[in-house]
Parts: structure tokens; C-alpha cells; sequence
């Protein structure tokens, strides 16, 4: 017997989820409906309701203008040459963390090398390594009045303070240009303390990160 009204399709969550990937993925709505047998106006209703988008294809990464076995050439060349050169300062930082006191060390890697030697090596290294650096232009700013050696954010800054210069040179910054870069030239007490509290924010960026 033929009713007079039409025959309601009620359809599970499970099925409308497949639905929504189905159509996510790329399929038409119309397929859609007619694949799992739900009303089409349904289908709009639900699509708006729950905000369903189409997966974006990723765009295609452009061939470079040198081509891909001359651009894939270059940049091996590249981290060959960044390869070599880590592995240069690995051997410079384990002969200056195991020699009897610092004399030959990257400015740049310094402080670091007088808080680990103090770390490992103990007071009686840590003391030998402030008594050798009496009269060197770092030995003030390294260690305070009471001969305790100064946590690491500050032995970076000072380090970037003493070479300002170098660092700029190496940056490629012409003269006049980000003057605040690494740190203003005769910094401000201000100045100097946002500058430890950035250097600071980036360190833990940067733990958080490894760790994360």
C-alpha cells in the first residue's frame, strides 16, 4: 500500500562520517549520495553544519631554473662543507675542554668552553682557567668580584659585546645598518637587559623544541 507521504532515511553517525571523508577526499556529492543512499539536501545541510572542507592537494614544489641534478649537486656540496666544518669545531672544542687551561678557542664558543670545563674538570680547573685569563680582555666580564664565573646567557653577551665587530662582519651587516644587532654599541643598563632577556627566551625556545 502506498502512503501519501515520503518514506524518512535515517542514516548513522558512522555512515555521515564516511559520508564527510568521502566528500572531503574529493568525491561529488552527488556520487556521495547516491554511494551510501542519503538524501542530497541532506548532505548540504550536514556539510554546512559541520563545516566540511576539501583536502588541498599540497601545490607541486617548482623545479629550480638550474635543474634538479644541478640545484641536488650544489646543495650536497653544501652540507658536505657544513659537515666538515662541525667536525672542525668538534676537534677544537674537545682539545680546548681537555688542554690544562684555555689558550686556543673560538671567541664565539668561550664562555661555554670555561662553564663546561667547569662542569666536568671541577673547581680546581675552573680556578686555573681564571687565574690564566688575568689581563686577557674578557677575564673582568667573565667572572664576577667573588671569582664565580657568570651563567652562560651573560658569557654570550659579553662575548657578542668584546667581537661586536666580527660578529657584525660575519653577519654581512654594513656599517650603520641594525645597529642594535648583535647588541647596541655601548648599551644602556635598559638595553643590556632586554638583550639577556631575549637571549634567555631564546634558549628556552630553543630546549623546548629539542624536548618537545
Amino acid at each position: 500500500m502506498r502512503t501519501s507521504y515520503a518514506e524518512w532515511k535515517y542514516r548513522t553517525e558512522d555512515t555521515w562520517l564516511a559520508v564527510r571523508r568521502a566528500w572531503e577526499d574529493g568525491e561529488t556529492a552527488a556520487s556521495c549520495a547516491r554511494r551510501f543512499d542519503v538524501g542530497l539536501a541532506n548532505l548540504w545541510r550536514r556539510r554546512a553544519a559541520e563545516n566540511w572542507r576539501r583536502r588541498r592537494e599540497p601545490d607541486p614544489v617548482p623545479e629550480p631554473v638550474e635543474g634538479w641534478d644541478r640545484w641536488a649537486r650544489e646543495r650536497l656540496e653544501e652540507w658536505e662543507v657544513h659537515r666538515d666544518d662541525v667536525r672542525r669545531l668538534a676537534v677544537d672544542l674537545l682539545t680546548a675542554l681537555e688542554a690544562e687551561t684555555v689558550e686556543d678557542c673560538s671567541a664565539w664558543h668561550l664562555g661555554w668552553i670555561y662553564r663546561q670545563r667547569a662542569r666536568r674538570l671541577g673547581p680546581e680547573a675552573a680556578a686555573r682557567d681564571r687565574e690564566a685569563a688575568k689581563g686577557r680582555p674578557w677575564a673582568d666580564a667573565f667572572w664576577d668580584e667573588d671569582g664565580r664565573l657568570h651563567h652562560l646567557s651573560w658569557l654570550d653577551n659579553q662575548t657578542l659585546m668584546l667581537w661586536r665587530d666580527e660578529c657584525r662582519k660575519a653577519l654581512g651587516l654594513p656599517e650603520g645598518a641594525a645597529p642594535s644587532v648583535p647588541i647596541p654599541p655601548d648599551p644602556t643598563e635598559a638595553e643590556w637587559e632586554r638583550a639577556l632577556e631575549l637571549r634567555e627566551r631564546s634558549m628556552l625556545l630553543e630546549v623546548s623544541k629539542r624536548e618537545g
